[in-house]
């Protein structure tokens, strides 16, 4: 099956939520406290407005649901997903970080759609549910993500941005040209 090219309709089903598992080995107190003072850089830039990103208020010591080793969540709004990517990217250390979007399909986003920074780890998934009835919501006090009440371009908008980027790229020898529909 071919990706979707349809501008409407790559436009209506983008993610808009994301969780950053940071994992660690337990029994490792190293590891351990290297996770928690990345929780805590993590908490001070959100406060000074780095950008959004919630930790989870537990740390989980032991395994939990398919996470098979200690672990923290930070809930992530596409707003900042490339801010908080970065930032993790840049800092992580030897910990590893799995990054899967949110979905009404839990299983498949912590199976197919996710990626890892770092080394990965083997889930178990049997403990995810295939499909949910509605996209799990997080925090929509603060308006972002999936709650967000930001006007958004329109697809016209988007088709001039296009066109322009197209235009300006003629003249980059080392970049692609969009296919001729």
């Amino acid at each position: 099956m071919s990706p979707p090219t349809d501008l409407k309709e790559v436009v209506e089903s983008e993610i808009k939520e994301w969780h950053f598992h940071i994992y660690f080995h337990q029994r490792n107190a190293d590891e351990h406290h290297a996770a928690l003072e990345l929780r805590d850089a993590v908490l001070r830039l959100r406060r000074d407005g780095a950008f959004v990103a919630v930790p989870l208020f537990r740390v989980n010591t032991d395994p939990i649901g398919p996470h098979p080793v200690g672990s923290y969540e930070i809930w992530c709004p596409s707003e900042s997903f490339a801010s908080v990517f970065s930032y993790l990217c840049m800092n992580r250390g030897d910990l590893s970080i799995l990054v899967h979007p949110l979905t009404r399909e839990e299983r498949t986003d912590h199976e197919i759609r996710n990626a890892w920074i770092g080394p990965a780890f083997p889930l178990d998934l049997s403990t995810l549910p295939v499909k949910a009835d509605e996209v799990p919501l997080q925090y929509p006090s603060l308006k972002l993500g999936y709650s967000s009440v930001a006007p958004t371009l329109s697809l016209e908008d988007r088709r001039k941005i296009g066109t322009s980027i197209e235009r300006i790229l003629k003249g980059e020898k080392e970049a692609a040209k969009a296919p001729s529909d």
